[in-house]
């Protein structure tokens, strides 16, 4: 815990609100550790049970992990927006940040064409979208339904979410309450892993292997109870594995002695992917399969279809109605427009050709050192390592950022996620030597335990 700080307060409700201000303010930064229970208790003259009670507090809302032996310690996203930035860690001047998970701005289909068309239609006299009428534009679900079905989904209802971890926060939000569990891939999407923390969810983790999420891993998540369960479908953050045909029909065997749970499948990569996806949607009653824009058209265009069976997406429909009320329409005419144009499609097609040069080359490159990684499609390339607090480490001092695997984990093995999209034929031979000199074990200085 940084020094200048000192958590303060005479109830469980002081001490939890002087913790949040000090992470709004950057007086606690991600990661920084809190003292421990006693330890507070005694410094602040209260009983261990109201400190305790702050904490769990605290837990409940995303804000602190608490880990055994590290203790409690404040998650690295919290759900506080801060007064003050907390810098990034950056790359040193010339170097690379591999870190980001997001697409490579030069991959990326341009819009200005698409925009003015738009803008055309509007301007033709196209009916403009009121308060009374807005929701899913029927061309974009026209396009989206032909698109899903010749992939393989079931017939359902479809609405509109902004991106896909809005629509993934709207399904959780719409069907389960504060203390469910919710089955999680372990390791999995750190952004998953803070909102399930943030919206007081008990995540529980699913292994995941090249395959997907493990049958038996699956089968343990239901016994211990889970009210939902989110599966990658392809491109897996951050391992990059694709849900293949033989691991899809034993989860689905699975998923049917469970038909009460919650289904849910992210497929964010969606047009960047050269496989299509092996849907599980149908195996449970309860399901919602969302496919988002963000990956293969720019980060910037805030748009997902969400298909499902009809009572869950009517939930989410409904919810949002009285809330957001709807994404722009003008967005929806935008995807629609790209959707639609044979030249955007063979400019992702290409983009999703290129990644998966680039992350078979840093594969490739890793092999020749005898470094085991994993990356079959997506953006990123997932590396077990012995210690990633040394590696993360070594690996900046040599120009590269990369992220810890911590931020993916639960109870997973150490790794660091590299993304390949800043990544050139140049660049990926001195990379792969960077990694195997980090991994080392005669350079280690600790165990990462």
């Amino acid at each position: 815990m940084a020094e200048q700080y000192q958590p303060t307060g005479a109830t469980a409700s002081e001490i939890s609100a002087s913790v949040e201000a000090a992470v709004r303010t950057a007086n606690l930064a991600p990661g920084a550790g809190l003292p421990a229970v006693r330890t507070l208790a005694a410094t602040l003259g209260v009983s261990p049970a109201t400190v305790a009670r702050a904490y769990q507090t605290l837990r409940q809302r995303g804000i602190v992990d608490t880990d055994g032996r590290r203790g409690t310690r404040i998650r690295p996203r919290p759900p506080v927006a801060g007064t003050r930035s907390v810098p990034a860690a950056a790359p040193p001047p010339g170097g690379l940040d591999l870190s980001t998970g997001e697409p490579d701005p030069t991959l990326l289909p341009p819009l200005a064409r698409h925009l003015t068309s738009v803008a055309g239609r509007l301007a033709a006299g196209e009916p403009a979208t009121s308060y009374a009428d807005a929701g899913p534009l029927p061309e974009l679900v026209a396009l989206a339904t032909d698109r899903l079905t010749a992939d393989g989904l079931p017939s359902g209802a479809l609405t509109v979410t902004s991106g896909a971890l809005d629509g993934i926060e709207r399904l959780l939000t719409c069907q389960l309450s504060p203390g469910d569990r919710v089955a999680i891939e372990d390791p999995g999407w750190a952004n998953l892993l803070d909102l399930v923390a943030a919206l007081g969810l008990t995540a529980v983790p699913m292994p995941v292997d090249d395959d997907g999420p493990t049958e038996d891993g699956l089968r343990a998540a239901l016994a211990a109870g889970v009210a939902a369960v989110v599966v990658t479908t392809r491109a897996q953050n951050p391992t990059g594995a694709i849900l293949g045909a033989r691991r899809a029909a034993a989860l689905r065997r699975v998923l049917r002695t469970g038909p009460d749970v919650l289904l849910i499948e992210d497929d964010h990569a969606a047009e960047l992917s050269d496989t299509l996806p092996q849907v599980l949607a149908g195996a449970s009653a309860r399901w919602a399969f969302v496919r988002s824009a963000s990956k293969p058209y720019g980060p910037d265009l805030r748009v997902a279809v969400l298909a499902g069976d009809p009572a869950t997406v009517s939930r989410v429909a409904g919810r949002m109605r009285i809330g957001s009320g709807w994404v722009s329409t003008v967005l929806q005419r935008l995807l629609s427009e790209l959707w639609r144009d044979p030249a955007v499609t063979a400019a992702v097609t290409a983009a999703g050709a290129e990644y998966r040069r680039r992350r078979e080359s840093l594969r490739a490159a890793l092999d020749q050192y005898g470094v085991t990684s994993h990356g079959d499609s997506g953006l990123n390339v997932w590396v077990p390592v012995a210690d990633e607090l040394h590696v993360v480490t070594a690996l900046q001092a040599g120009g590269y950022t990369v992220s810890a695997g911590a931020r993916h984990r639960l109870r997973s093995a150490p790794g660091i996620r590299i993304t390949v999209s800043q990544l050139d034929d140049s660049t990926i031979p001195q990379l792969a030597a960077a990694v195997r000199d980090a991994n080392r074990p005669s350079q280690r200085t600790g165990t990462g335990r």
